[in-house]
């Protein structure tokens, strides 16, 4: 189902819990939300949709979408300025991201990953765990 965004900060900063196989539907409406966003937005998390749960969504380069679920951030390297809009904020913000990440998470089979990535892959996987983690840019 396609879930109105949320653009109260109140609700953005609140940090994620963790997701489990009951929010599959979850993931289900997330993955529906931004495919119908598909022309403004790259990667989306949970908390957009008014859901406070370890689950995004990134553009993975080839048409589809990567979900991953209870992502974090391992390892940076690369430090570079970055800047960025949010379709849950107005603006453009300037951020640190890093080039090359190493991301732990779980698969939309809830098999353990541990994967590395670059680029603009990465530059939206840590948008969207800095929303896991109630961070806005």
């Amino acid at each position: 189902m396609i879930r109105e965004i949320v653009t109260s900060p109140l609700m953005l900063r609140r940090p994620s819990e963790p997701a489990a196989r009951a929010d599959e539907p979850v993931a289900a409406d997330l993955l529906d939300t931004i495919e119908a966003h598909r022309a403004e937005c790259v990667g989306m998390a949970a908390n957009m949709i008014g859901q406070t749960r370890r689950i995004i969504v990134a553009a993975d380069g080839h048409g589809g979408w990567l979900l991953m679920y209870n992502p974090q951030v391992i390892e940076a390297r690369g430090p570079y300025q970055a800047e960025e809009g949010c379709l849950s904020l107005p603006g453009l913000r300037t951020v640190t991201r890093y080039r090359h990440i190493r991301v732990s998470f779980e698969d939309s089979n809830f098999v353990p990953r541990t994967r590395s990535f670059s680029g603009e892959l990465a530059q939206i996987i840590q948008h969207e765990v800095d929303h896991c983690d109630g961070v806005l840019v």
